[in-house]
């Protein structure tokens, strides 16, 4: 990556290894990060916590409203499409 470059994460924390990170952000060899999702949830590790090119927020990339909103109308339409058809409109099997 470049040294400009920021890592985002809003995956899994297992994507990132957390030491070969902290060592890329001290030696400025990225820009920063910006992680959602962390190695060991729901605890992230001090030295990122403290750095001031790192921003974490406790995984909640799928919180904004319209995401929950849509969220909740999905499963409000499987639920009425079992009991119209027998059949969830996402069922797997």
């Amino acid at each position: 990556m470049k040294d400009t470059a920021f890592l985002i994460n809003v995956a899994s924390g297992s994507l990132v290894d957390s030491d070969a990170l902290i060592l890329a952000l001290k030696n400025d060899e990225i820009a920063g990060a910006a992680l959602d999702v962390f190695e060991n949830e729901p605890h992230p590790r001090q030295e990122l916590v403290e750095m001031d090119n790192v921003i974490m927020t406790p995984h909640v990339g799928s919180a904004p409203h319209v995401a929950r909103y849509n969220l909740f109308k999905e499963a409000a339409n499987n639920v009425l499409s079992f009991f119209k058809d027998g059949k969830a409109i996402n069922q797997i099997n």
